[in-house]
């Protein structure tokens, strides 16, 4: 065993919210990886009991939850017995009370409460459920102020940026103190530093084909995505380019810059993960092979370097690094979610709920591709921007949102 981990004394209690999907089983990999300086001590699933049942086993976390309350009869009969087990909505919760870390790798608007709930009980949250941020922004922001709160971004493009400004000078040159921490009190200085961010995005797999050209899209066709390996909802916003336009926004609110600094760049490649631009011109970039474990890794130990090197790049095999615009003409997603953004209020929200239920639909072969996006504009053309003071507010406007792009969906296909 290394020196490392010898002299670690302290564990790190970790919960991992939405532990059998991609994000999750890989974040159980990099708790592995660590030799006991991570612990789980908290599994939270949807619905997949038997999955959750070899976690669980692996693992011997102090709690489990199955968010289906149909599968708990299941993990009663299996589980071991000094396992506790929390079925229902309620599980969300108990698995953030469990843990010093929260993993929220809760697909979808789903991990709102994940989100709202670590934050408000003074917790670092490594979030990968961007929906939560976006959909709840303002009750989010609040929710930040609480003493002992902390986000560090476990989506690629927003760990990098995290990276990337850590080096950030503040507003007079001078070196900012390290550890530099994500909290509400110091994101704002961060404008007048930064010149630009720059999010990166593959493209998807229809990069570089016209309108015309994607009037037959195949589900199939939409789920193979060129670099990464993700759950169906993402790799079909990925293609749509609504997973850049949801980064943009959530780049806004995690970091505090203007919707006019923030910029989207197709990088086919993906190994820039992100970059920011500085006022003197500086760019600083963060750079690595595709790999979810890296930014993980990152969130969990943070403000320290996870010892194992995910990702590692060998600089002699890159012969090339290209870099293109996104087209908004033929991928509006992208489009419409600056103009939720910088609408505000509950337009990121309506966007947010427009687009999974548009997405669905699509999963379900009940639209084309090219008719997500028309579902998601006509939605928010329809919606009333209310002010969002509370969760309530959120779901409110969610639930609306959601029964309106239902209703589209059902012309469309009426």
């Amino acid at each position: 065993m290394s020196e490392h981990r010898q002299n670690n004394v302290h564990t790190k209690k970790v919960a991992v919210i939405g532990s059998t999907g991609s994000i999750g089983t890989q974040t159980l990999e990099v708790i592995t990886a660590s030799q006991g300086e991570f612990q789980a001590v908290a599994l939270v699933a949807k619905s997949n009991a038997e999955l959750l049942l070899e976690q669980a086993k692996q693992y011997q976390p102090e709690m489990v939850g199955i968010v289906d309350e149909s599968a708990a009869d299941f993990l009663k009969e299996n589980l071991p017995k000094h396992i506790e087990l929390v079925a229902g909505e309620k599980a969300l919760l108990a698995g953030v009370l469990a843990g010093d870390t929260i993993l929220n790798a809760v697909v979808g608007f789903a991990g709102l409460q994940v989100t709202v709930g670590t934050l408000t009980a003074g917790k670092r949250l490594a979030l990968a459920n961007k929906e939560s941020l976006i959909a709840g922004a303002p009750v989010v922001q609040r929710a930040r102020a609480f003493p002992g709160a902390e986000i560090v971004p476990v989506d690629s493009e927003h760990c990098a940026i995290h990276q990337c400004l850590k080096a950030k000078p503040n507003v007079l040159g001078a070196a900012v103190e390290e550890p530099y921490q994500l909290s509400g009190a110091d994101i704002l200085p961060t404008e007048a530093a930064v010149s630009r961010l720059l999010i990166t995005a593959s493209g998807g797999p229809f990069y570089g084909r016209e309108r015309r050209d994607l009037e037959e899209v195949t589900l199939e066709e939409a789920l193979t995505h060129p670099t990464w390996s993700m759950g169906p909802k993402i790799t079909i916003d990925s293609s749509t380019l609504m997973n850049k336009g949801l980064e943009v926004i959530e780049a806004h609110e995690l970091f505090g810059v203007s919707y006019d600094k923030i910029e989207v760049v197709v990088h086919r490649q993906s190994i820039i993960h992100s970059m920011v631009e500085f006022c003197d011109g500086a760019v600083i970039a963060q750079l690595s092979y595709p790999d979810m474990r890296l930014p993980i890794g990152y969130a969990l130990n943070y403000p320290d370097r996870f010892f194992q090197p995910y990702g590692k790049l060998d600089f002699t095999q890159l012969a090339r690094l290209d870099f293109g615009v996104p087209d908004l003409d033929t991928f509006t997603c992208l489009a419409l979610a600056y103009e939720a953004g910088r609408v505000g209020d509950s337009a990121p929200a309506c966007l947010n709920a427009a687009n999974e239920v548009a997405v669905q639909a699509f999963l379900d072969s009940k639209i084309s591709w090219l008719q997500i996006e028309e579902v998601v504009a006509e939605t928010l053309d329809r919606h009333n921007v209310t002010k969002l003071l509370d969760v309530e507010d959120v779901l409110y406007v969610d639930k609306e949102a959601r029964e309106l792009a239902e209703k589209i969906v059902e012309k469309i296909t009426s």
